[in-house]
């Protein structure tokens, strides 16, 4: 029974460490290059925001770093352009109080704690939002894949 406990103890100790590690918010190449590093603290919040590729509006999806994990947390969305739009039981929808909308309360994991993005060229301008920071993914890497991660010193080191 001892062990037992001691077991649990060591991974509660584990799991609470995790929660609160250092991060960094990184966007790497397809070419293994990083483009984009910025150091997190467990609760910080940033955005990707770009213009909607056919109707030039201003879309977000906002993001927290949570428990060891990336969170979406809310997506803005000024109206339901095509691809745009609220998925009944995936977060609450409310008005933005000029004409667009806000679906919060999303709080779903990222899997793997990142995302493959195709850059779209200027005129759509995919753009990180971090501490009134605004980072140009089209002005680093337009057409280009890449992938928006989170990377925690728990994981693996990059090769």
């Amino acid at each position: 029974m001892l062990v037992l406990l001691l077991l649990v103890a060591w991974l509660v100790s584990i799991c609470g460490a995790a929660a609160n590690e250092s991060a960094r918010l990184q966007v790497v190449s397809s070419s293994n290059t990083r483009l984009v590093d910025i150091p997190l603290q467990p609760g910080e919040r940033w955005c990707l925001v770009w213009n909607h590729s056919v109707t030039g509006i201003r879309v977000a999806d906002c993001y927290r770093y949570r428990q060891g994990r990336m969170v979406l947390e809310r997506s803005h969305q000024p109206d339901f352009a095509a691809g745009l739009g609220h998925i009944p039981g995936r977060g609450v929808q409310t008005s933005d109080g000029e004409g667009g909308y806000w679906i919060e309360h999303i709080d779903e994991p990222v899997p793997g704690n990142g995302y493959l993005l195709r850059v779209g060229s200027m005129a759509v301008n995919h753009r990180l939002t971090h501490a009134g920071n605004v980072t140009s993914l089209s002005a680093l890497a337009a057409g280009e894949r890449v992938m928006i991660r989170l990377k925690t010193s728990n994981q693996a080191p990059d090769k």
